[in-house]
């Protein structure tokens, strides 16, 4: 007897039967099989860069060390346990995707964009030749891996972003080369100080920061913006920001985990919009997978709330050199009581600012508060997993200024930790619709429009030859009436 289910005999397979639409899952996931990776790396790299990887998997590392060696050199917890294993089947199905396919009837899913597991922590690794080497050889194997079901399943390469050459030098190769449709950057970089952080009393505060390619940067990532639009991919990330200032319990891998993905992107997605990325790119779209949507909606309420009352304009309510010196004085010496000096300023303000710098909406050319929407909402989708209820929050325009509705997208997730069972994702999402929390329509957006824009909006080929071409084409012809 097989050990694999019998073909649409799961809910979520009925309630795929029930829908007048595909379901795009935006967001899978591959747990490679390392011993493989290995000898891809061997491949691209040789044998001591390879024994390097091992060493420095391994060395220092939270296991190797004891408590107290956790707390003085401040190692955090890292994610732990994070694979299927009681479910065999579903463990062997994130490791091959022939097996993957055969199942995702089962699932309720046409089509998967099916991310690397090791590779979220690779993008991230400091040692420039470790980590160069290192993606170009697992986006080998991940291309090799999924040859074969590309009608149901398209892996996404791993882009390193250090520095914009190393990003360009790596999509070249995946996408023009292997022939990649989806990509995965890392979308922060953590910069070491050389010189040491200090405060303005000039005591050390930290030794490095994290950049996020946009406020601030170390480099100018437009040419890697520009070649992204050239080559018709969507950068999304699944950026962690575990180890970042208070998430680096050295004990607790959930305190460091909860809203770990959503800071990151809250980072990355703030950079955007502040650092006049989407005004320059306003056609290339975004992804912040993982985080789910509701740090979204709080970014964008609050960019909207910051901007009326901070723009170049409003700002100026609080310029003290408009202060009426004297009606001051006047109010201190009726009000002020013994308190109040009635002949002094408001004293301890400070300095002369930086006035190129006053204006912190310059970057995003905003000229007046509505203008954010247009920089927010069509540029980014949102990854929300099966079980994240507060997904619903992406469709009340009621709620958001100005009527925005965000681009909550389906992402199942499925290789990690948090699916129990790959067979129920489809069906704990399809719970916000029988439960009211969103439309037939908006449960169609959520796992069908909003997934399949997000790439076909790039690149109008992505779906072309895969299982839900005819729908996604559709799409488009609507999209574009």
């Amino acid at each position: 007897m097989s050990i694999v289910n019998t073909r649409g005999e799961t809910r979520s397979a009925e309630i795929r039967a029930r829908l007048n639409h595909p379901i795009i899952d935006a967001d899978g996931h591959l747990c490679e099989h390392m011993p493989t990776f290995l000898d891809y790396l061997r491949q691209t790299a040789g044998s001591e860069l390879t024994r390097d990887f091992v060493r420095e998997r391994h060395s220092a590392t939270w296991q190797a060390l004891s408590q107290d060696a956790r707390r003085r050199r401040r190692v955090w917890r890292p994610s732990w346990w994070s694979y299927p294993s009681k479910n065999t089947l579903d463990r062997a199905t994130t490791m091959m995707p022939a097996l993957l396919r055969e199942r995702m009837d089962d699932f309720g899913i046409d089509f998967m964009i099916a991310y690397t597991s090791i590779g979220i922590s690779l993008v991230l690794t400091a040692e420039n030749e470790l980590r160069q080497a290192g993606c170009r050889a697992l986006n080998r194997m991940l291309r090799d891996l999924c040859r074969g079901h590309e009608d149901r399943i398209t892996p996404a390469a791993v882009i390193p972003m250090f520095t914009p050459q190393e990003a360009i030098d790596e999509l070249d190769h995946a996408v023009s080369e292997l022939g990649m449709k989806a990509i995965m950057i890392g979308s922060n970089v953590r910069r070491h100080v050389v010189e040491g952080m200090q405060d303005t009393r000039g005591r050390l505060v930290g030794a490095s920061w994290v950049d996020t390619l946009s406020v601030d940067s170390l480099h100018d990532y437009d040419p890697v913006w520009t070649r992204c639009m050239e080559l018709g991919v969507a950068p999304t990330s699944h950026a962690p920001s575990t180890g970042w200032d208070a998430r680096c319990s050295t004990s607790n891998y959930i305190f460091n985990h909860v809203g770990s993905f959503a800071w990151a992107g809250e980072a990355f997605c703030k950079g955007l919009v502040l650092g006049g990325v989407t005004r320059r790119f306003p056609h290339l779209n975004f992804a912040f997978l993982e985080g789910g949507v509701a740090w979204a909606c709080e970014l964008y309420a609050g960019l909207v709330g910051h901007c009326a009352k901070r723009n170049r304009h409003a700002v100026e309510n609080y310029n003290p050199i408009h202060v009426d010196s004297r009606s001051l004085a006047e109010l201190a010496a009726r009000y002020g009581g013994d308190i109040y000096d009635a002949t002094t300023d408001l004293g301890g303000a400070p300095g002369a600012e930086d006035l190129e710098l006053v204006d912190e909406f310059a970057a995003a050319g905003i000229d007046k508060v509505e203008d954010l929407r247009a920089l927010f909402e069509p540029n980014f989708y949102f990854g929300c997993e099966a079980d994240d209820r507060l997904a619903a929050l992406a469709f009340d325009t009621k709620k958001l200024p100005f009527r925005a509705q965000l681009k909550a997208t389906f992402s199942s997730d499925i290789g990690h930790w948090d699916v129990l069972d790959m067979n129920e994702v489809l069906e704990e999402a399809y719970e916000m619709y029988e439960e009211g929390l969103l439309s037939a329509s908006n449960f169609r957006d959520f796992t069908f429009t909003h997934p399949a824009m997000l790439h076909a909006g790039m690149n109008a080929e992505f779906f072309k030859g895969t299982a839900v071409e005819d729908e996604v084409d559709k799409l488009l012809s609507h999209s574009a009436t």
